[in-house]
């Protein structure tokens, strides 16, 4: 039996998924989570250094985690060998964000994991952490957001 830590091995890439942001959802996500001028108001976000309304970098990393849970799991199908599906545990956090260009209305971003590194967990027998690099970008191929990810998962 092949359990899913064996499997992956780094250098792995994957699509997440694909999200096409609206500006009445980037109004209203930013209503409620990042208040601020160019994202709140097409006229406000005219004077900003953006020159139009764009989604918070929240939002575009808010999508990715959904995406990351909806399909991402999924997304491992047909590209690994595997007997038993992985049971994933929480993820100590991210490192390295960067959002790097604005998403406007209409934007259509894409999501990508590639696995950098794995490793037995020392504390914790039966545990491992699985590390990644992820990317977000536009329908220009425009590199939007990008960070460095980790998440433990069951070894086995």
């Amino acid at each position: 039996m092949t359990s899913f830590f064996d499997a992956i091995k780094p250098g792995l890439e994957r699509e997440i998924g694909s999200h096409t942001f609206g500006r009445d959802e980037i109004i209203a996500f930013a209503k409620k989570f990042d208040p601020q001028p160019f994202h709140l108001n097409d006229e406000a976000a005219k004077d900003s250094l953006f020159g139009a309304l764009c989604a918070s970098g929240w939002h575009v990393t808010a999508i990715w985690m959904r995406l990351n849970i909806q399909q991402g799991r999924g997304a491992f199908s047909g590209l690994l060998d595997y007997d038993k599906e992985p049971v994933f545990g929480p993820s100590p956090g991210i490192r390295n964000l960067r959002w790097l260009h604005p998403v406007f209305p209409g934007d259509t971003i894409t999501y990508r994991s590639t696995t950098a590194n794995k490793r037995l967990s020392p504390n914790r027998p039966g545990w491992g952490m699985l590390m990644s690099s992820e990317a977000a970008t536009n329908q220009n191929g425009r590199l939007v957001c990008r960070f460095d990810g980790a998440v433990t998962l069951k070894v086995g």
